[in-house]
């Protein structure tokens, strides 16, 4: 399971848009969406109730306490609203200790109310745990001791002796609509492959309930089975985190293949790179190197799986170089080219492009003072070697070559000697 984050905006659109589905009844959330792209004119043609109403407008920016940081605006017309918008819309902000501009902003009816309720689904290894409070808002965490939760394990419905806990207390005027919202959320939680939904709070309007304040996340790796559910979707990069121009080329490479390549750079002056096949053995590459106490020294995380084709691998590989080898400074550098055993990746056929690459850059290599260790097994693994064994010899470059007898974890020590040894 991968835990993906996503906009405010995207998770009220998905329960708003499959609440009906599920409880046969609507629910009335409205919201708008404001990015430097957006026209203004044609978003209020779309969405009427922008021009006539009072508003409420924060960013949507996948970080929390935005009212207790002043950055939330209320009863608001849609004249203020840009305002507030375009005084804030690309300038840099501090949250958390990360620092990122303000790209995207929701814009929803102010809904004045006078009770805030707290529900929060998260997923876990065995099912899911459920948590509501009648004490919602800003201020929950100091009334976390208000907070009830239950655990609903795998398979298991969630009826009303199961969810009795969590309403006990409430008044019976309204034990039973919030009591019968949470039964659907729960079953939209399911059904849409979320991992965590929070709405923090949510209220009653005209005695239903309107969530106010909304996070989720969902199972990336279920994208295949609700790409018509979940529509055109986006999962933001985390707040702070801006793709550099290398890690966006990989990334569209990523979007353009069946297969799999990562790339995030760690540390641009780092002297430990590598260059992973496998999507558990580039976590257990980049966790040893930290565990041995160079984490400080890694300059990337890297990941190619899912058979890429030679090409792909080969633009992978010049990416991946290039980063590695930028700004020589007469200190000795390794890249690891590790992996696993593949079960069906043809080794010889990738390393075929991983090697392309590296006669390509000989010269930035030997500028880096790079030092090159080889770990793979898998089909065609022998003559996979064999060739990165004449390569070093070819174009002059440590390389040390090793099958599936050596471990991942070994050739890690390696590198770390490597760089440590006296020039």
């Amino acid at each position: 399971m991968a835990r993906k984050k996503i906009r405010e905006y995207d998770s009220k659109r998905l329960i708003k848009e499959h609440y009906k589905r599920i409880s046969g009844s609507e629910l009335p959330i409205r919201s708008a969406q404001i990015t430097e792209s957006t026209d203004l004119n044609e978003l209020v043609q779309n969405e009427p109730w922008l021009s006539s109403e009072k508003l409420v407008v924060k960013p949507d920016m996948l970080f929390g306490k935005r009212g207790k940081s002043g950055l939330v605006a209320l009863n608001l017309d849609f004249s203020q609203v840009t305002a507030f918008v375009k005084e804030r819309l690309g300038k840099e902000v501090e949250m958390g200790g990360c620092k990122g501009p303000i790209t995207t902003f929701i814009v929803e009816p102010f809904i004045p109310h006078n009770e805030e309720f707290y529900l929060n689904i998260v997923s876990e290894r065995l099912g899911n745990s459920i948590s509501f409070s009648e004490c919602g808002g800003i201020e929950i965490e100091e009334n976390w001791d208000k907070v009830k939760t239950i655990f609903v394990p795998t398979g298991v419905s969630l009826t009303s002796e199961v969810c009795a806990p969590l309403v006990a207390t409430l008044p019976l005027e309204v034990k039973s609509v919030i009591e019968e919202f949470v039964k659907v959320i729960f079953a939209l939680f399911l059904d849409l492959d979320f991992t965590f939904l929070e709405m923090n709070p949510f209220t009653l309007v005209n005695g239903s309930p309107y969530p106010l304040d909304m996070r989720g996340e969902l199972d990336d790796t279920a994208t295949f089975k609700n790409f018509k559910k979940w529509g055109n979707i986006e999962f933001p990069l985390p707040f702070g985190r801006v793709m550099s121009p290398t890690e966006s080329f990989v990334h569209g490479l990523d979007e353009k293949t069946s297969a799999s390549l990562k790339f995030t750079v760690l540390n641009p002056k780092g002297r430990i790179w590598t260059m992973v096949a496998g999507g558990g053995a580039s976590v257990i590459y980049a966790d040893t190197v930290g565990d041995l106490g160079y984490a400080s020294e890694l300059g990337n995380y890297a990941e190619y799986s899912g058979a890429p084709n030679e090409d792909e691998v080969l633009q992978y590989a010049r990416v991946v170089i290039d980063c590695a080898t930028a700004d020589p400074d007469g200190r000795k550098r390794a890249l690891v080219v590790g992996g696993g055993i593949a079960n069906f990746t043809d080794v010889a056929a990738t390393f075929n492009g991983i090697i392309r690459a590296l006669k390509e850059k000989e010269s930035k290599l030997k500028a880096a003072r790079m030092h090159i260790y080889v770990r793979r097994g898998g089909p065609n693994y022998q003559k996979g070697l064999a060739k990165m064994r004449l390569l070093g010899e070819e174009i002059g470059i440590p390389i040390e070559v090793y099958g599936p007898e050596a471990t991942m974890t070994g050739i890690c020590k390696q590198a770390i000697e490597c760089i440590s040894a006296a020039a």
